[in-house]
């Protein structure tokens, strides 16, 4: 059957602009992280990203790395693409990001030239498109001149590989130094992706401070901390969860007693909010007018319509919000 998208799609999102950019993205974007590789089930992420469309998500993010295998979360949204959105890219911003280990020998990882501007190429082949329009580094190279690096996100704009560009994991010195590059360059930074969530707060030492200060956008990244701010955890690690199976990046010795203890108090005030835990978690992002858009991962449709429903409650007052710390610290 021919997927037509929802025509009241754009009612019910909130788009906010990004930095001081043209662009504004949905307050709520989806990451093609986990979920969409060869090893999942095509039809169940196709209705995954059906929602998100109908939803009002514009802005679908991946990597060149994401599947798992590497390489097919990339290939199977160029697959949705064409059979489900053709007509409909303009409506869309698709973004993608190269850093971490692609292929084997020295240009396949960090942030050299060679590495990018190949990486890009075959991330365009996979999806079957001309142009993304953010194209990210997805992690600052200790031993590449961030020079290099940011030359070559200004070359990949000027050949129209892509629109925009972006930093991921950057801390606040290096971001500001590779703000400042591209800005010398003529290609400035439209955003910066960095892991926020109400666990893993370091991008309020500073970063947020630089992003501001230079119009860029932010788009935290595992705003849910890997799903441990959800219902999941409160009584413990259930057997089929990421955490029970330490196979992904959340493993068994993060849920200790004192987090379990933390997740529930959180979910208390949450219960008051008329909220999950989860949505709390996204609309406590979502508060700080520096944050443009959260990036959720949904293993199925029913999970991302749960997440959406952050929006219903953006709003904290100052008793709610001294609660939270509480539990924090």
């Amino acid at each position: 059957m021919t997927y037509l998208p929802s025509v009241d799609r754009y009612k019910n999102m909130e788009y906010r602009r990004c930095g001081k950019s043209g662009i504004k993205l949905p307050a709520v974007s989806l990451g093609l992280w986990h979920n969409f590789g060869h090893v999942d089930v095509l039809q169940h992420f196709r209705k995954t990203v059906q929602l998100a469309f109908d939803s009002g998500i514009t802005h679908f993010d991946l990597a060149n790395n994401y599947g798992p295998p590497p390489g097919s979360a990339e290939e199977n949204f160029g697959k949705l693409l064409k059979d489900d959105f053709r007509g409909y890219r303009d409506e869309m911003i698709i973004s993608t990001k190269a850093g971490y280990t692609m292929w084997d020998g020295p240009y396949g990882d960090w942030g050299s030239k060679k590495y990018l501007i190949a990486s890009l190429d075959q991330s365009l082949k996979r999806m079957e498109l001309d142009y993304v329009d953010i194209f990210y580094h997805h992690r600052p190279d200790p031993e590449t001149p961030l020079e290099e690096t940011m030359a070559a996100l200004d070359l990949i704009v000027r050949q129209g590989k892509a629109l925009y560009v972006g930093i991921s994991n950057y801390p606040e010195a290096e971001a500001q130094k590779a703000i400042d590059i591209l800005k010398e360059l003529g290609t400035p930074c439209l955003i910066h992706q960095p892991k926020y969530s109400m666990f893993e707060r370091w991008v309020e030492g500073g970063l947020l401070d630089v992003l501001e200060k230079d119009g860029v956008g932010c788009i935290p990244f595992s705003p849910l901390a890997q799903g441990l701010l959800t219902n999941k955890y409160l009584h413990g690690i259930p057997d089929d969860s990421r955490a029970a199976r330490s196979t992904g990046f959340l493993q068994a010795s993060q849920v200790t007693p004192e987090r379990i203890k933390q997740i529930s108090a959180l979910n208390d005030i949450a219960l008051q909010r008329n909220q999950t835990l989860a949505q709390m978690a996204l609309s406590w992002l979502l508060k700080d007018p520096r944050v443009t858009s959260v990036l959720i991962g949904a293993s199925k449709p029913e999970q991302l319509a749960d997440s959406l429903k952050c929006l219903d409650n953006t709003r904290f007052d100052a008793e709610e919000l001294a609660k939270i710390e509480a539990i924090l610290k």
